[in-house]
């Protein structure tokens, strides 16, 4: 039995963890999570739709036409730090030292291809003048101006790019200017998230980075709302304490801190559900922080978005429609046929073999628990080796048949089988979501009743030196809405453009001329 004591209740409180969820917790390490079971990878005309040029238009012009009458919101996941897009410049100062070797010798000695490529397109970033202007006449030598480059932007007491927000560093040069990828969000929100002149975004981010999120919207929103004809009403949240969760040894005890206090550690984006289910909107685009172009391509990315949501749309006319047909209770086994055709054909709803051996009263009860469900229509872009979730259907324990996004993590690598289907996947998910999360009624759905908690993650980790394990929740595109409707659909490669290492920036959706 776990024992806690009274310090242990107090931090308890203070995060407002229950006890209960700890223990939860514990007995998630001791029985393991379960891998996924993938029955088959999701393609197109099975399980991902791909539309024609006049399908798109078409869907467009439903979003266009009705957008007006709903509430939209941009939800951008923006709490990642800039660390981990550095982290070849930060071994490169710790192994290059200028005055013993050239930079040749050192590319030579180490083959670093990552360093390489930073420099022969130094030019080309957009931070570029900025720091030649502020090193100008320090380097005896190229080789030591190199280094003096990458000093400047990531040492504590120069630029500090390193602890930035990735949402704040320069991605584009227009002109003189440096855009930020927050910036770029408010350009691509007036495209498809403004309704009466006005669009409405939400930021997640850390708690540390607060000041410097709004002092970036103080120094941009008048020069954007100028060219973009935008009101624009931005707030921001905090990943919730609550979600942290407890760390244990490698036997499932507590893990303690040396201080006696028991580790939690954030949950991960999966935690960022509590965060979504918080917002009042009928229509969601979700997309992350560093997942922005540059404005010679917008226009695409913005069309790309109102067909998903056009889609959304015209398949929340029908689920509605249907839903207030079964409140009535009088339905014929012909229109719970139909009702039935249209979960299975158009909301990709698998039913269990013995569905029509139910009694009607049975079969309207299931057929009003698949209807009455948050959709979300999501983005699929063709698998070109970037790593990433992808589509599939899976069968859980109780042989229920459905359409997630797996990651690698959640398959069982041993299984020769179940590798031979994860490498059949032709596409894979780029975070690119629209979500519909109310009902035919307009109210809200909850959508922590929605999440499925067996599908997190158990990671190892070290704290001062010891091993322990941790637990993320399920991601916020993975189990956190595996209970959702799905709809897969093909868009073009151009909406996607994540920035993972520093040179992603020299790729030409990220390059203005």
């Amino acid at each position: 039995m776990t024992a806690f004591s009274s310090s242990d209740h107090q931090q308890l409180l203070d995060k407002g963890i229950k006890k209960e969820k700890v223990l939860d917790q514990i007995e998630t390490f001791k029985e393991g999570i379960p891998f996924v079971h993938l029955e088959k990878a999701a393609i197109i005309s099975d399980g991902i739709l791909k539309f024609s040029p006049t399908e798109e238009k078409e869907l467009v012009s439903i979003f266009d036409k009705l957008k007006a009458k709903k509430a939209l919101l941009k939800f951008v996941p923006a709490s990642g730090a800039a660390s981990r897009m550095f982290k070849a410049l930060f071994n490169f100062l710790e192994s290059f030292d200028p005055s013993k070797e050239s930079l040749k010798s050192y590319l030579d000695r180490t083959g670093d291809k990552d360093i390489e490529a930073f420099v022969d397109g130094i030019k080309n970033f957009p931070f570029y003048d900025k720091i030649e202007k502020r090193i100008s006449g320090m380097a005896k030598s190229n080789d030591e101006e190199v280094y003096l480059f990458v000093q400047e932007m990531l040492a504590e007491d120069k630029l500090n790019y390193g602890f930035y927000p990735k949402g704040l560093l320069p991605f584009h040069k227009y002109g003189t200017h440096g855009a930020t990828p927050f910036e770029e969000h408010l350009k691509e929100g007036s495209l498809y998230a403004k309704v009466d002149g006005a669009a409405q975004l939400h930021f997640t981010i850390s708690e540390q980075h607060d000041e410097m999120f709004k002092k970036e919207f103080k120094e941009v929103n008048e020069r954007v709302s100028k060219a973009t004809g935008t009101e624009f009403r931005v707030s921001y949240s905090y990943q919730k304490p609550a979600t942290d969760t407890v760390a244990v040894t490698m036997t499932n005890e507590l893990f303690r801190n040396s201080d006696g206090s028991l580790l939690f550690r954030p949950g991960g984006h999966g935690a960022l559900i509590e965060n979504l289910n918080e917002q009042n909107a009928d229509i969601i685009f979700i997309k992350n922080i560093d997942n922005v172009v540059v404005d010679k391509v917008v226009d695409q990315v913005a069309n790309s978005k109102k067909v998903l949501a056009g889609l959304l749309l015209k398949l929340q006319e029908k689920a509605f429609a249907y839903a207030a047909l079964l409140e009535k209770n009088g339905e014929t086994l012909d229109e719970v046929m139909e009702v039935k055709s249209f979960l299975e054909e158009q909301l990709n709803v698998r039913f269990v073999s013995n569905f029509d051996s139910f009694t009607i009263a049975q079969q309207l009860e299931i057929l009003k628990d698949k209807l009455n469900r948050p959709i979300r229509i999501c983005g699929m872009v063709k698998n070109e080796g970037e790593p990433g979730g992808g589509p599939f259907w899976i069968k859980d324990k109780t042989d229920h048949i459905s359409l997630q996004i797996i990651e690698s993590a959640q398959v069982d690598m041993s299984n020769g089988g179940q590798v031979a289907i994860f490498k059949n996947s032709t596409h894979f998910n780029p975070v690119d979501l629209v979500c519909g999360v109310k009902n035919y009624k307009g109210e809200k759905f909850n959508l922590l009743n929605f999440v499925d908690h067996k599908q997190g993650f158990i990671t190892q980790k070290t704290k001062d030196g010891k091993d322990l394990k941790a637990l993320e929740l399920p991601g916020l595109w993975n189990g956190a809405m595996a209970y959702w409707n799905t709809i897969f659909v093909e868009v073009p490669l151009v909406t996607f453009n994540p920035v993972k290492t520093v040179n992603d920036l020299l790729k030409p959706t990220h390059q203005v001329k």
